[in-house]
């Protein structure tokens, strides 16, 4: 199955309302296709400027901005009370500062039956792949301070392990670089530009969480167990070979027996490489 079917094959595009978060120059919807509403972390005007020289990423091409998403909540930047029936996320749900704060306030955009649409990098075959996977506890932490901008640990380890990757070569168990060298130079930078965001609030753009599809649906599923959270899994498609993502599908739901055994589901087929 192709990528873009992965992440919204069964949305009703063309009759649905929905909001595609991140879409820089490559939405999955575009306003020809269906009622789709645009959002980002900074306006178009600073996105276009940040990737001028960003050769990877046409920056004429950005999508037009509809509602920034920061400081205050999902509902506030869009400015109105309707409901969607979809959220569409391609590699985003990494960035948020806050992981629970971040999908409850998406949930309250939805439709009832409405699904969240989720592209994930697999830690294993990024340049993640030296750091741990994502922990509830860090998850709580940043959702009892309701964080905005990301946390200090998720900077420096973000930093600290750091290391490029060939995709294709990660998959033959060759990672070949490792992670940078912490000087006293190094640190000092880092522990700047830490205090630096502490003071000013600045969004600082690293990867707060890191996953692979097993640790994944397992926090998912204790999320679902505290009762912070209340999504069942509702697709899932595994990293295929020589990729380096997978893609996931929430739903909202009042089910939690349901929503335990479809994270669980998740958990088992994911492949253990």
């Amino acid at each position: 199955m192709e990528r873009r079917q992965k992440i919204i094959g069964g949305l009703d595009i063309a009759a649905g309302a929905g909001i595609e978060i991140g879409a820089l120059a490559w939405p999955y919807v575009r306003k020809a296709d269906g009622d789709i509403t645009y959002v980002d972390h900074v306006d178009t005007t600073t996105l276009r400027r940040k990737y001028a020289k960003d050769k990877a990423v046409p920056a004429n091409l950005i999508v037009e901005v509809d509602a920034v998403w920061g400081a205050s909540t999902l509902r506030q930047a869009i400015g109105n009370e309707r409901r969607y029936d979809y959220v569409i996320a391609s590699h985003v749900i990494e960035h948020v500062p806050d992981l629970v704060g971040w999908l409850c306030e998406l949930t309250e955009m939805l439709k009832d039956g409405g699904e969240i649409r989720l592209a994930v990098p697999d830690r294993r075959y990024t340049f993640d792949h030296l750091r741990n996977d994502s922990r509830i506890a860090d998850v709580l932490a940043a959702y009892a301070v309701k964080a905005r901008v990301p946390q200090p640990q998720a900077i420096f380890d973000f930093l600290s392990n750091y290391a490029a990757v060939d995709v294709c070569a990660a998959w033959q168990g060759n990672y070949g670089d490792t992670a940078p060298v912490i000087d006293v130079p190094v640190c000092s930078n880092w522990l700047n530009l830490v205090r630096g965001t502490l003071q000013t609030g600045a969004y600082v753009d690293v990867h707060c969480w890191v996953f692979t599809p097993r640790s994944f649906a397992v926090l998912m599923g204790q999320l679902t167990r505290s009762g912070l959270l209340l999504c069942q899994c509702s697709r899932f498609f595994d990293t295929e070979a020589g990729a380096y993502e997978f893609f996931v599908g929430l739903q909202p739901t009042h089910d939690r027996p349901a929503a335990l055994a479809s994270w669980q589901v998740m958990a088992d087929n994911a492949a253990q490489i």
